[in-house]
């Protein structure tokens, strides 16, 4: 009887700290899977150039003019004729349509177009994975990006990660206040299950608590 009574009395709180942390992450509504959200929404938002992008400049017809460059800690990119251009902030669409305007003092109507080959994202465009993962990160946010993709990204969960107890912290615009959604991460990366998979925006943080067993 003495052990069964310890049974009963480990047995006890254990099971009360499993309905408290089922509580806690129950009053955390949940997004929609990435599916849904693909066909209901647009894609993401234009990527915004940040601090040390790597840039691809082409003039039309004047390969000379042409160059790849890196986004400067403080946000200029120098080019053939161009120097301290701003770059960051801008889509690559407005840095290609500036880029014209002060080419045009040196030949007549130029086409320019700006293609980012490796991002690295202002703060704002940045998803944050901290907590129990194989190596938290800061990623820079591409459109359509899903959850899946970003946990690809930093290796996937640690040994003594709590999956189903992970929650995304998002600015709502609308509201101007931060809003938390409850995440399935073991659902999604041990089971399979897609509808655990989400859409991601722009400023995201997931945060991954490590389990308490």
């Amino acid at each position: 009887m003495g052990l069964e009574r310890f049974s009963r009395t480990v047995a006890a709180p254990a099971a009360l700290a499993l309905a408290l942390a089922g509580c806690a992450g129950s009053d955390r509504p949940q997004l929609p899977p990435a599916t849904f959200v693909a066909q209901q929404q647009a894609p993401g938002e234009q990527y915004i150039i940040g601090p040390l992008d790597k840039l691809n400049i082409f003039v039309w017809r004047n390969p000379e003019l042409s160059s790849q460059v890196q986004v400067r800690p403080d946000g200029r990119i120098t080019t053939p004729l161009v120097s301290d251009m701003p770059a960051v902030g801008k889509t690559p669409a407005m840095l290609a349509d500036d880029m014209k305007i002060a080419l045009s003092q040196y030949i007549q109507d130029p086409i320019v177009s700006v293609i980012v080959e490796n991002f690295s994202g202002t703060f704002s465009q940045q998803i944050r994975i901290v907590g129990a993962t194989e190596k938290p990160a800061a990623l820079p946010y591409r459109a359509n990006m899903t959850l899946l993709d970003a946990m690809i990204a930093v290796g996937g969960l640690s040994e003594f990660a709590a999956g189903n107890r992970a929650r995304l912290v998002r600015f709502d615009r609308t509201t101007g206040k931060q809003k938390e959604y409850a995440l399935k991460l073991s659902d999604l990366l041990k089971n399979g299950n897609t509808r655990a998979n989400v859409r991601l925006e722009p400023g995201d943080v997931i945060i991954i608590p490590e389990s308490m067993f």
